[in-house]
């Protein structure tokens, strides 16, 4: 027996692609992933390498930069979440940014990012966020404006005007 929790077992599986044009911040985040045991980490430095990284390997889950040039990280989830023929559509995204502004938060949010960071960043929260992803994946929702992961977090009781009702059964 490994000792191994389940997180740590399903961490230590997953294929990770970092995308950040800062070749420094790329190297941190890969050394904190390698410490919670995840050893296939592969790196891009804009948004074009990572389509093609995307393309050649299977890609578990993406830790995307904001500010990028010359197609931003924010640019980038949306292509990912509005490509109807894709499978990438489905990857969970964590956007690390600098960017703390609660506006930039709702943007990504919309965009469809499932998790969102603000440098500088702790290895605790990047190791939560990564948990919440393995342990409690989100459900996909699709509107005329939105695709990607269900916003809601919590499952409770809604007790207000707009609440839905269950539908009789016949």
């Amino acid at each position: 027996m490994s000792g191994q929790t389940d997180t740590e077992l399903a961490m230590s599986n997953l294929r990770v692609l970092l995308v950040d044009d800062n070749a420094a911040m790329r190297g941190i985040v890969r050394t904190v992933l390698t410490a919670f045991g995840i050893v296939n980490v592969f790196e891009a430095s804009s948004a074009s390498q990572a389509m093609e990284t995307m393309r050649t390997e299977h890609i578990d889950l993406m830790i995307l930069d904001w500010k990028m040039q010359p197609i931003d990280g924010l640019a980038l989830a949306k292509k990912l979440r509005t490509d109807e023929d894709s499978r990438l559509r489905f990857i969970p995204i964590i956007m690390l940014t600098a960017y703390a502004e609660p506006s930039k938060i709702c943007l990504a949010r919309d965009a469809g990012v499932t998790e969102f960071m603000c440098k500088p960043f702790s290895s605790e929260g990047l190791y939560r966020r990564i948990a919440n992803i393995v342990n409690r994946p989100r459900s996909f929702v699709r509107t005329k404006s939105f695709f990607g992961p269900d916003r809601r977090r919590f499952a409770g009781d809604f007790d207000g005007q707009e609440r839905r009702e269950e539908a009789p059964i016949a």
